[in-house]
C-alpha cells in the first residue's frame, strides 16, 4: 500500500483484513460449489456514471491480501474523474479469488469514489469565490481515516479529525456553562497561547459579543445566507480594526449543492458541510470477468 496517501497505512491494511474476514473471503462456498478450480479470468471495474475517484490502492490490497499472484492493473488513479463506461483497472488471476475479492473492494471503492465525488461537486459548486470546503467528523465509525482522504481526493480539506486535535467550542459546551455571557468569561480568563480556537455561534448578538475575546476562528451555524451577510458585516469592520491577525470565519449547518454559493459570500474562509461524508449514495462501479 506504499501508493496510498492516508496518513496511517497500517490501519487501512487493517481494515481491510477486518473487512475480508467479516465477508469469509477465505471460504467461498459459492466458488468451490460450482467448482472453479484453477480456472483463471481478466476483468475490469467499470463506473456507469461520472466520478471523482478514490480508493485505487485499498482495492489493490484487497486483491493481494486474498491471492497474491492476482494482478491489478490501474486504469486510473485518485483524484482522477472518470466518465460512465471507464474502466479504473484491469484484473488477472484465479477467478475463484477475483470473485472471492470482489464486494470488499467495490465496497471500499464505492464509497471512498461517493465521498471523493460529493466533495468535488462542492467544491465545483463554490469555484472562484474563495471559500473552501470542509468536511466534519460526521464519519462511518472507523472510518475516518478513509473517509477524510477521500474528501481530499475530491479537492475538499479536512476539519479536525478528532476531539484532541482542535478546541472547537459548540452549543452544548455553551449551554452547559450557562450560555455566551460565561464562555467569554472563560476565554477572556484563559491563555490559549499556541492553541487554535474556534467557536460556534448561532447569533449576531452571540457574535458580536464574542468579538471582544481572542478567538482564532468563529463558525456561523445554522445562519440564514441574508444572516451571513450580517454578519459579515461586523466581521470587515473587526478585521479593519485589527490587522495584525485574520480572524477566521467558518459557515456551517444545512448546507446543500443547492444553496452552497450563497454562503460561500466575501470574507467567508470555510465552508463546512456534513453531507459529504454522512449521507453520499455509493459511486456506481461493478466488476465484470471474462
Amino acid at each position: 500500500m506504499k501508493h496510498i496517501d492516508p496518513s496511517d497505512p497500517k490501519r487501512v491494511e487493517a481494515m481491510v483484513r477486518g473487512a475480508l474476514e467479516e465477508d469469509g473471503a477465505g471460504g467461498d462456498v459459492t466458488s468451490a460449489f460450482v467448482g472453479l478450480g484453477e480456472r483463471t479470468a481478466d476483468g475490469t471495474i467499470d463506473v456507469s456514471a461520472p466520478v471523482t475517484l478514490c480508493g485505487i490502492d485499498v482495492a489493490r490490497e484487497v486483491f493481494r491480501r486474498v491471492d497474491a499472484a492476482c494482478t491489478f492493473e490501474a486504469l486510473r488513479h485518485d483524484g482522477h474523474h472518470a466518465a460512465a463506461g471507464d474502466a479504473v483497472c484491469r484484473l488477472h488471476g484465479r477467478a475463484a479469488s477475483i470473485l472471492a475479492a470482489e464486494r470488499t473492494a467495490l465496497n471500499f471503492l464505492q464509497r471512498m469514489s461517493g465521498v471523493a465525488t460529493m466533495a468535488s461537486r462542492f467544491v465545483e459548486a463554490v469555484h472562484g469565490t474563495g471559500a473552501v470546503i470542509l468536511d466534519t467528523r460526521k464519519t462511518i465509525p472507523l472510518w475516518r481515516e478513509l473517509d477524510k482522504y477521500a474528501v481530499r481526493c475530491g479537492g475538499a480539506q479536512n476539519h479536525r479529525r478528532a476531539l484532541d486535535t482542535m478546541v472547537l467550542v459548540k452549543d452544548n459546551h455553551v449551554r452547559v456553562l450557562g450560555g455566551p455571557e460565561r464562555l467569554i468569561e472563560a476565554i477572556a480568563g484563559r491563555k490559549h497561547e499556541g492553541q487554535f480556537v474556534e467557536v460556534e455561534v448561532d447569533s449576531i448578538d452571540f457574535l458580536r459579543a464574542l468579538l471582544k475575546v481572542r478567538v482564532d476562528r468563529i463558525m456561523l451555524d445554522n445562519f440564514t445566507p441574508a444572516q451571513v451577510a450580517e454578519a459579515m458585516e461586523r466581521v470587515r469592520e473587526f478585521r479593519a480594526a485589527h490587522t495584525v491577525r485574520r480572524l477566521e470565519i467558518e459557515v456551517s449547518g444545512g448546507i446543500t449543492l443547492e444553496n452552497v454559493r450563497d454562503y460561500a459570500q466575501p470574507g467567508v474562509d470555510f465552508i463546512s458541510v456534513g453531507a459529504i461524508t454522512h449521507s453520499v449514495p455509493a459511486a456506481p462501479m461493478s466488476l465484470s470477468v471474462q
